[in-house]
C-alpha cells in the first residue's frame, strides 16, 4: 500500500499550500501567519516519512512499479500519465522532501520577522510539489510541464520581496530566461513524437536501441531536448538568471541551488538514450558543460558576494553533470547530483548565517568569525570538502567515477577540465573561507555570534547527511566499486584538490601576501568580475536586436497596418459625406451617375484590349 499510494508524496506539500491560503490574504489575524509556516512543515515532514517507508519497501526489489493515470481521451487521442516508483524516484523524493524539511526549518528562524510568512511557506510546498511529480512522472510531455510549474515557482520565490526594484528585475529576467530554453524544449517534445509515437521514457529509451533515424533531425531534435535543461540548470549562455535570483530569500536558496537547478540534469538522465542517437548532440552537450564549468569556476573565484560565488558554483557543478552526459556516463551524473545537493545545501546554510548575522554579502567585509562562529565555520568547511574530490566525502566518489570513465573513453581534454575545475574550486573555496574566518575582525564582524538554534540545527543535520553520505551509499551498493575505479586519477583528484586548498590557505588564511588579487593582472580581474563581460554582451547584442526589433514592429504596425486600417475607415467617412450631398432626389443626374460608373468600369477591364483596338482601327490599309 505504501508503494501504491507514492503518487501521494507531491500532493501533501500541495495540501499544505491550500491550507496557507487562509493565513495569505488575513482571513485569520488573530494568531498571526506563523501557523501557517508550521502546517507547511508538518506536511512536508509526512511527504519525507512516506518516501522513506515507500523506499524501504522497495529497496531490494528489482521489479519497478509503473501507473497510468487517464488524463485526456479525445476520439483516438488518448494521453496517460505515467508514474513510475523505483527505488532511485523515491530516493529523489526522499532527498527533496528532506532538503525541504531542514530548508523550512532554517527559515523559521531566518524569516521570524518577515510579514510574508504565509506566502514563503505556500512557495516552497508548491516548488516541492513539483519536484516530486516530476522525479516520479515518467512522460516527457508531462515532465514540459512540471518543469514550467518550477519555473513559475522560481519566478514567485525570486520575486518574494516584490517592493524591491532589483527583485523584481531578478524575478523576471529568471522567467524570461527559462522561457527561452523551454520554447526550445517544447519544439524538441513535439518533434521527437512523429518518431518515436511515444513521450514515455521507458518506450523512448526501448526505441532508441533500434532506431533508424536521419543524423541531421536527430541531432536537431536533441539540440532541441537539451535547450531546455540548459536554462533549469544555468548553462552559458543561459545562465545569468541563477545570479539575480539570489535576490530571493535566502532559505529558498537552498533548495534552489542544490535541487531545483538539478531538475534539468533529472531530464537529461531519463533522456540519455536518445541523446546517444546523435554524436552531434552528445560533443554539443559535453561542450556546453565544459564551458560553463570552467568559465563558471574561473568566476566564482573573482566574486566578493558570497551568493555571487555559491552561484557561479551551482552553475559549474551542472557543467560537469552536462560533461558526465555528453560522456554517455549518465550514473556518474546522477551521483555528481546526489553528493552536489547536499554540499551546497550546507554551503548555502552557512552563508545564511553569515549574512544574516554580519548584514553584508561582501567578504571582503568579513574576517575573523572563526572564534565567533565556530558551528559555522565546520558547516562551511564540511561543505566545501564534500564539493571538490577529497576523500573519503561524496565529491570524490563521484568525480573519481567520471574522470574514471572519461579516461577509459580516450577524452583527455574533459579529464584535463574536471582537474582544472577541481582545483580552482577547491581554491575559490579556500579564498572564501580564509576571507570570512581567517584574518583580524572587522567593524562588520565584532559583534557576530552564532545564529538561533533554528537555524543552526538543520545546518548541523545536513552536516551530519554530508560528511555519512558515502556510507549511506555503501550500505545501500550505490557507492561505486573501488575496484573498478582508475587509481591514478583518484590520486590526481587528490593532489588537484589539496593543491587547491594549500594556495588559497597560504593566501587568504596563513595571509602571507598582503593583497593577493594583485598577484592576477587588473584587465583578468575585471574579466573574471564582469562574468567575462557577457551581460555588456547581451546588452549589445541580444537585447539591443529585440529593442530595435520592437521599435520596428511597433513602427509598421503604428503606421502601416494601423495607418492602413485608418485611410480605410477615413475613406469611408469622406466617400460618405460626398455621396450625401449627390443625393438630389432628380433621376436623371442618378441616371446620369451610373453611366458614367459603367463607363469607367468597363474602360479599366478592358484596358488590356485597347492597344489591339486602337491597332486595328488605325492600321494602314
Amino acid at each position: 500500500m505504501i508503494t501504491e499510494t507514492s503518487w501521494l508524496i507531491p500532493v501533501y506539500p500541495l495540501i499544505g499550500t491550500l491550507l496557507t491560503i487562509p493565513w495569505s490574504p488575513a482571513f485569520i489575524r488573530r494568531t498571526g501567519p506563523r501557523p501557517a509556516g508550521y502546517v507547511n512543515i508538518l506536511m512536508t515532514f509526512l511527504a519525507f516519512t512516506h518516501s522513506i517507508w515507500a523506499f524501504v519497501a522497495l529497496w531490494g526489489n528489482s521489479n519497478d512499479q509503473f501507473f497510468f493515470v487517464p488524463w485526456l481521451n479525445v476520439a483516438d487521442f488518448n494521453l496517460i500519465i505515467p508514474l513510475e516508483v523505483s527505488a532511485i524516484t523515491i530516493g529523489a523524493c526522499i532527498l527533496i522532501t528532506g532538503l525541504n524539511l531542514l530548508a523550512q526549518i532554517y527559515a523559521v528562524g531566518y524569516l521570524e520577522m518577515d510579514w510574508g510568512w504565509g506566502r514563503f511557506f505556500a512557495f516552497m510546498a508548491f516548488f516541492e510539489a513539483g519536484m516530486c511529480a516530476l522525479v516520479l512522472c515518467n512522460s516527457l510531455f508531462f515532465s514540459y510541464f512540471l518543469l514550467e510549474i518550477l519555473t513559475l515557482g522560481t519566478y514567485l520565490l525570486v520575486g518574494f520581496w516584490y517592493n524591491q526594484s532589483l527583485v523584481v528585475t531578478g524575478a523576471r529576467d529568471a522567467f524570461l530566461t527559462k522561457r527561452v530554453g523551454d520554447l526550445i524544449l517544447l519544439m524538441g517534445v513535439l518533434a521527437i513524437y512523429p518518431l518515436a509515437h511515444t513521450w514515455d521514457f521507458r518506450e523512448l529509451a526501448a526505441w532508441a536501441q533500434t532506431a533508424e533515424v536521419d543524423p541531421t533531425v536527430m541531432a536537431l531534435v536533441g539540440v532541441g531536448l537539451i535547450a531546455g535543461p540548459m536554462s533549469k540548470c544555468a548553462q552559458f549562455p543561459l545562465h545569468l538568471w541563477l545570479d539575480e535570483a539570489m535576490e530571493g530569500p535566502l532559505p529558498s536558496t537552498i533548495l534552489r541551488n542544490a535541487v531545483v537547478v538539478a531538475t534539468g540534469a533529472w531530464i537529461l538522465f531519463k533522456l540519455a538514450p536518445v541523446l546517444a542517437l546523435s554524436p552531434i548532440v552528445l560533443a554539443v552537450t559535453a561542450a556546453i558543460g565544459s564551458i560553463t564549468a570552467l568559465g563558471g569556476a574561473l568566476i566564482a573565484v573573482a566574486q566578493i558576494d558570497l551568493k555571487r560565488v555559491l552561484s557561479y558554483l551551482a552553475s559549474t557543478y551542472m557543467g560537469l553533470v552536462f560533461i558526465a552526459v555528453g560522456a554517455q556516463q549518465p550514473e556518474a551524473a546522477l551521483l555528481l547530483v546526489l553528493t552536489y545537493a547536499l554540499a551546497m545545501a550546507v554551503l548555502v546554510m552557512g552563508a545564511g548565517s553569515i549574512i544574516l548575522g554580519v548584514i553584508t554579502q561582501d567578504v571582503t567585509q568579513m574576517g575573523g568569525l572563526w572564534g565567533r562562529r565556530p558551528m559555522t565555520g565546520l558547516a562551511f568547511l564540511v561543505g566545501a570538502f564534500g564539493l571538490v574530490a577529497l576523500p573519503p566525502l561524496g565529491g570524490f566518489w563521484s568525480m573519481l567515477e567520471l574522470v574514471t570513465g572519461l579516461w577509459e573513453s580516450q577524452q583527455l581534454v574533459l579529464v584535463a577540465i574536471v582537474l582544472a575545475v577541481n582545483w580552482i574550486v577547491a581554491f575559490g573555496l579556500a579564498r572564501a573561507f580564509g576571507l570570512i574566518f581567517a584574518g583580524p575582525v572587522n567593524q562588520m564582524t565584532i559583534r557576530s555570534p552564532e545564529p538561533i538554534w533554528l537555524m543552526v540545527v538543520p545546518m548541523m543535520i545536513a552536516v551530519g547527511f554530508t560528511l555519512h553520505f558515502p556510507l549511506i551509499l555503501s550500505t545501500l551498493g550505490l557507492l561505486p566499486d573501488w575496484g573498478t575505479l582508475n587509481k591514478d586519477m583518484g590520486v590526481a583528484l587528490i593532489w588537484s584538490s589539496l593543491l587547491g586548498f594549500a594556495v588559497g590557505a597560504v593566501l587568504y588564511v596563513g595571509r602571507r601576501v598582503e593583497s593577493p588579487e594583485k598577484l592576477v593582472p587588473a584587465p583578468v580581474q575585471n574579466l573574471l568580475a564582469f562574468d567575462f563581460y557577457t551581460p555588456r554582451l547581451y546588452r549589445s547584442s541580444v537585447v539591443l536586436g529585440v529593442d530595435l526589433l520592437s521599435r520596428l514592429t511597433d513602427w509598421l504596425d503604428r503606421y502601416l497596418v494601423d495607418g492602413f486600417v485608418n485611410f480605410v475607415g477615413l475613406a469611408s467617412v469622406f466617400s460618405g459625406e460626398a455621396l450625401k450631398y449627390n443625393n438630389s432626389g432628380r433621376l436623371q443626374f442618378y441616371a446620369l451617375t451610373i453611366t458614367f460608373c459603367v463607363a469607367v468600369i468597363s474602360i479599366i477591364m478592358s484596358w488590356q484590349y485597347l492597344p489591339g483596338i486602337f491597332t486595328a482601327v488605325f492600321a494602314t490599309p
